[in-house]
């Protein structure tokens, strides 16, 4: 009995290899790319890349453990979440008081400790920020909020939500 579920079991897991989901892979740069519509410097897309973009824009760089089932399905919903809080290269889409707030939770997750996610800096040593990368990075972000806030041609308040 043991050896039929076991041999089952073997049985799915070769079969859900051939089911993979699609991947956040582009090739081209979107024209609502952030480093499209503010200066991002050096410093800042290196941190960015190394840090950030695998979960937070349309190209991710996948690690090889990607290629096993199930966990694609974890990697390609964690992206989707990640892109769905935050997307670098739909950035100059977002709505004015949008794209101020995401650079607000940006600063306040970053000041926290709360990003990069530990999870992911466990298989991806090298994403790990140090104190001087973040404060670039949360200084970029303040520079950016200042420019928009500065901007009186902007609408940065949140539409009031509509009643029940």
């Amino acid at each position: 009995m043991i050896k039929k579920i076991l041999i089952a079991l073997l049985l799915v897991f070769v079969i859900i290899q051939f089911i993979r989901p699609e991947k956040n892979e582009s090739s081209e740069l979107s024209p609502n790319d952030i480093t499209q519509v503010h200066n991002v410097p050096e410093g800042v897309k290196s941190i960015m890349a190394k840090a950030c973009n695998d979960c937070h824009s349309n190209n991710t760089q996948y690690p090889w453990y990607n290629s096993i089932q199930p966990v694609a399905w974890y990697l390609e919903e964690h992206v989707e979440d990640g892109k769905r809080h935050f997307n670098f290269s739909e950035f100059g889409s977002y709505e004015p008081w949008r794209a101020y707030h995401k650079l607000e939770e940006l600063i306040e997750e970053v000041e926290e400790g709360k990003m990069p996610m530990d999870e992911y800096t466990w298989m991806h040593k090298e994403a790990v920020l140090t104190e001087a990368e973040k404060g670039e990075l949360i200084d970029w972000a303040k520079g950016i909020r200042a420019e928009m806030k500065a901007d009186t041609t902007l609408d940065l308040q949140r539409p009031p939500r509509p009643a029940k």
